[in-house]
């Protein structure tokens, strides 16, 4: 079977984190090799680009700005990581991709989306995820799992944001899904953890049949 690209999406404490860990598992039970990894970040170089843009303690970044730093972190990731993986016949396993930046600095920050498009065009070249996982869940719920998971303390630039721009990137996040309905799946996030893996699980069986 060849490689498929599966993204992961969703506001901050929507479990995207371990929702990939049990898509890895999933696909790895049933004898494929599966590459998991994350944006902004999944190469040394990449990475380093990601602390630029988490950091709470660093100089302003402006939205565009972020943007653009977004993009060359995934310029790297897909060039050096993405492709590759996928023409070994791997499955690639993503913690967000370029709908977060539909929704974060588009819809959150007010970016032109066509400057997004421009970007993702660019950088992607034709590349787009099989497969969606939208993980769904009110802001409140959200921000609170965070909270219980962090503390008091925002741990990077995101966290430190208002309910409203939360609301904002869920609201995008739902535009994106019924947009394109055949790619993103949408996940009930607040429901229990053996719920919401069992969406999951139907998702990527639908995939690895071909109905998806």
């Amino acid at each position: 079977m060849a490689g498929r690209f599966i993204t992961l999406e969703g506001i901050e404490g929507a479990g995207k984190s371990t929702a990939a860990r049990f898509v890895r598992e999933w696909l790895s039970a049933r004898g494929l090799t599966v590459c998991l990894t994350r944006e902004p970040g999944g190469t040394p170089l990449a990475e380093r680009v990601r602390q630029l843009v988490l950091d709470r303690q660093g100089e302003a970044i402006t939205p565009v700005t972020e943007t653009l730093l977004m993009f060359a972190a995934r310029g790297l990731h897909v060039q050096n990581l993405i492709r590759p993986a996928l023409a070994r016949g791997e499955w690639v396993v993503c913690d967000r991709f370029t709908d977060a930046t539909r929704a974060y600095q588009g819809a959150g920050r007010g970016v032109s989306l066509a400057l997004i498009d421009q970007l993702a065009s660019a950088v992607q070249e034709g590349l787009q995820p099989d497969c969606t996982l939208l993980l769904d869940l009110p802001v409140a719920a959200g921000l609170e799992r965070v909270r219980m998971r962090s503390g008091s303390v925002p741990s990077d630039r995101f966290e430190e944001e208002p309910a409203q721009f939360f609301e904002r990137v869920r609201a995008a996040y739902l535009d994106i899904a019924r947009a394109a309905p055949a790619r993103v799946r949408i996940i009930d996030a607040s429901r229990p953890l053996e719920a919401v893996q069992e969406q999951i699980a139907r998702a990527l069986e639908a995939l690895c049949s071909g109905t998806a």
